[in-house]
């Protein structure tokens, strides 16, 4: 005798087992089901019209001529030594900047004063950069999940410091001016940024730096916020500005402190 068999066949996911109609409830660990859509699948030709836009990571420190975001990348590493000859003013710019993208900031200052404001506003209350006076500050424990940016403030000649050279630990060393062992300051570093400067100040910084003549030329007259940054490989004239919440703790672009 012919014996007929029966396969009992489960119902397409999303669909009652009874009536066919609607399941309303989700799958373990997706969420609620959504629209029953085609699924986005690409060829391998199509594939390569896809990108992100990915750029140099970094502090973005201003524009350059071209309209492009200025990013240096302070956070490496290795150390990494910075030089600005300029006014305060850009060297907090750069120190907010750095605490807003989470790295920790160390300030060595003479002008406690002028910084206190800018560490507090810092982080949003979180306490990202603190403020030292000068001859006082120590070794900030610098990793790759917590880089530091130290700031040195400390006049013209600044004295040497306790610190030693760490990975991701970039050191910016701020003149206002241009004194005795200046030159060796600048040629060590590996960038370098120089403001509005004195003729003589700019034709030491030329000679130090190799610039070329009109980039001499045009350093004494230098807007406010404007800077050239320059290393071995490259150099570009950067427009320096506030957004409307930097600007409320550290007013307009200037120069002079």
């Amino acid at each position: 005798m012919a014996m007929s068999t029966s396969r009992h066949t489960s119902p397409p996911l999303g669909q009652d087992e009874n009536n066919g109609g609607p399941v309303r409830r989700g799958l373990a660990g997706f969420g609620l089901p959504g629209p029953r859509r085609e699924q986005h699948v690409l060829t391998l030709d199509q594939l390569g019209a896809v990108s992100l836009p990915v750029g140099g990571d970094g502090v973005v420190v201003g524009t350059e001529g071209s309209g492009a975001p200025a990013v240096l990348g302070l956070f490496r590493p290795r150390a990494y030594d910075v030089v600005l000859v300029g006014g305060v003013w850009t060297a907090q710019l750069i120190a907010l900047r750095a605490a807003a993208t989470g790295a920790r900031v160390a300030v060595e200052t003479g002008r406690g004063q002028a910084w206190s404001p800018v560490a507090q506003a810092a982080g949003g209350g979180q306490p990202c950069m603190t403020v030292h006076p000068i001859g006082r500050l120590g070794p900030q424990g610098a990793s790759v999940a917590s880089p530091v940016l130290v700031v040195r403030d400390a006049g013209p000649r600044p004295a040497r410091t306790r610190l030693s050279a760490a990975p991701w630990q970039a050191m910016l060393t701020l003149l206002p001016y241009l004194a005795e062992g200046a030159e060796r300051l600048l040629t060590s570093a590996d960038l370098v940024g120089v403001q509005r400067v004195a003729p003589q100040e700019a034709s030491l910084i030329a000679r130090a730096l190799g610039l070329p003549a009109e980039e001499e030329a045009a350093l004494p007259n230098l807007g406010d916020g404007v800077t050239l940054w320059t290393n071995r490989r490259s150099r570009a004239f950067v427009q320096g500005g506030p957004t409307a919440s930097e600007a409320q703790v550290l007013g307009q672009a200037r120069r002079v402190d």
